[in-house]
């Protein structure tokens, strides 16, 4: 009994859990002692969401696609979630890399500022309620839930760099909100609803008039989403943010520009995909080469950083370039090309964020800056780290960034633009690597001699350990790279059959969801439909 308890409400739980979370550790205070206990707390939380997010991929793997009607209000009426394929991947995604991150915060960073754990859970509550939520005004919510918590945590530490920074980032998030509630209203005025499942019904059915409006208001959210995934020409305020932001908030920062992906991917991919009426593929003609041109300037910009952590913040914006590059193909095997390589890209990501603040603690007062220093106190380690993050970011084999990005080359292949990929993507990685080795020269080889600053010490062994453990993670992705794509493969699937996604949320005949669980047999697999009563 208590497990079909838990079975039904598991798509509410990583919402949840962070959020009752956030609100302990609030309730703990400040101070030494409570600090402790709140680490305890949030990294127990952090590992339980972990394992929660891992249940729900294991049983979406099989098909299930889950939909739990908050309140018991059915579909398109109340408020629902939706765990497929996709929203279980970035749930995942979310939570493995906010675990080794959270124990590196530990080491001593959580401490310089006011209620990080307590931050940190409402961020992890944000990030998981966006893959979840089943209409675009509750993804509006979530955003806005992410963003309110990424406003402090930017700043946590303080200092003139991330105040500058923090003010941008704010700015410019309060005008994309104000967009977005723009672009939902155009969309609900046409429509008359918000729930995904219902637009992807509706949107077939609209007239020439109506249907052009309906792309304005997604052509506004596309802007939108486009400014929390950092494209071209939205990317500008990306490097400095990420780089002025301390190692664990940037690392976790690698999994937001992935929610504007997403976001992407569900209204331009699905709702707006084929099937779409006049409506169909709006996006098409600005996503792929915005895509390509955001791949070029990320790379450039990677070259001309002169600071570690800013020519990592531009390889961020390379690997959305590259993922966008999948998604803007706008086919099934290049959208699991895009899912595949965006996996691996966040996780090296996080790692590399991580691994800078590594590297400038001991540097001196040169920090991070491209420029010679007296040696690091531990050459051997750092080195090796370096040498695998850079190996993974420009996708050398074996490692899953090669395979993710000769996937996406393979599926542009007999395209249109397949001169285009093939040119901008294989160029692309060879300058991250020339990228990439120039800095680790300058870091490693290119010293000073060590007597001309005073030694420094080694980092902690948890704060190595958390940085290998996401770099690590690269190598299970590549020994796993069989299985991860068959599972990228039947999620692009699954997004396809729009029929049996708005069968599974708002019932057989596009009605009330079902009140009790039950299974679906469609083309995405079996759908279960766990909720708690129909219409009230």
């Amino acid at each position: 009994m208590l497990n079909a308890l838990f079975s039904t409400h598991l798509p509410v739980l990583p919402v949840l859990l962070p959020l009752f979370t956030a609100v302990a550790l609030l309730l703990l205070g400040d101070g030494a002692a409570r600090l402790r206990r709140g680490r305890i707390l949030s990294l127990a939380s952090t590992l339980i969401g972990a394992l929660l997010a891992w249940r729900l991929m294991s049983e979406a793997a099989g098909g299930a696609l889950a939909v739990y009607p908050l309140g018991g209000w059915s579909a398109p009426f109340g408020i629902v979630l939706v765990v497929d394929r996709l929203s279980a991947l970035m749930l995942a995604l979310t939570w493995t890399i906010a675990l080794p991150v959270l124990w590196y915060a530990s080491g001593g960073w959580d401490a310089h500022g006011h209620h990080f754990h307590a931050l940190f859970h409402f961020q992890l509550m944000g990030l998981s309620g966006a893959f979840v939520t089943g209409d675009l005004f509750n993804l509006f919510v979530f955003f806005e839930v992410l963003l309110i918590a990424s406003y402090v945590l930017l700043v946590h530490g303080q200092g003139r760099e991330r105040f500058k920074a923090g003010l941008h980032y704010v700015v410019l998030n309060l005008v994309a909100s104000a967009l977005f509630l723009v672009g939902l209203a155009i969309i609900y005025g046409v429509t008359g609803t918000l729930n995904m499942a219902d637009l992807a019904l509706r949107v077939a059915q609209l007239g020439p008039q109506e249907a052009a409006l309906f792309k304005s208001g997604a052509l506004i959210l596309l802007v939108v989403f486009g400014l929390k995934a950092a494209i071209v020409p939205l990317y500008l305020w990306l490097p400095g943010t990420y780089a002025a932001a301390c190692a664990p908030v940037a690392a976790l920062f690698a999994i937001m520009t992935k929610v504007g992906v997403y976001s992407i991917i569900r209204v331009h991919g699905v709702i707006l995909g084929e099937g779409a009426g006049a409506a169909a593929l709006a996006a098409a003609p600005w996503l792929l080469p915005l895509a390509l041109l955001t791949t070029v300037l990320g790379v450039l910009g990677a070259l001309a950083a002169h600071s570690l952590a800013r020519l990592v913040s531009y390889l961020t914006v390379a690997s959305v370039g590259t993922i966008l590059v999948g998604v803007g193909l706008f086919t099934p095997a290049a959208l699991s090309a895009a899912l595949y390589y965006m996996v691996h890209s966040t996780l090296v990501i996080a790692a590399l964020f991580l691994l800078v603040e590594l590297v400038a603690s001991q540097r001196g007062n040169v920090g991070d800056r491209l420029q010679p220093a007296a040696p690091v106190a531990q050459p051997v380690l750092l080195g090796l780290m370096t040498l695998l993050g850079a190996a993974s970011a420009a996708g050398l084999p074996p490692l899953p960034g090669f395979l993710g990005k000769l996937m996406v080359l393979q599926s542009a292949a007999a395209t249109p633009a397949q001169v285009w990929v093939w040119t901008v993507v294989l160029t692309a990685g060879f300058l991250t690597m020339v990228g990439l080795a120039r800095a680790g020269s300058i870091l490693f080889w290119n010293v000073q001699p060590a007597g001309a600053q005073p030694a420094r010490a080694g980092s902690s062994w948890r704060l190595t350990s958390a940085t290998l453990g996401l770099l690590g993670l690269s190598l299970v992705l590549a020994a796993a790279a069989a299985p991860l794509k068959r599972y990228t493969d039947a999620a692009a699937a699954q997004l396809s059959d729009r029929a049996a996604y708005a069968q599974a949320v708002l019932g057989p005949v596009g009605g009330a969801a079902a009140s009790t669980t039950r299974p679906y047999r469609g083309g995405a697999g079996e759908v279960m439909l766990p909720g708690a009563g129909g219409k009230p």
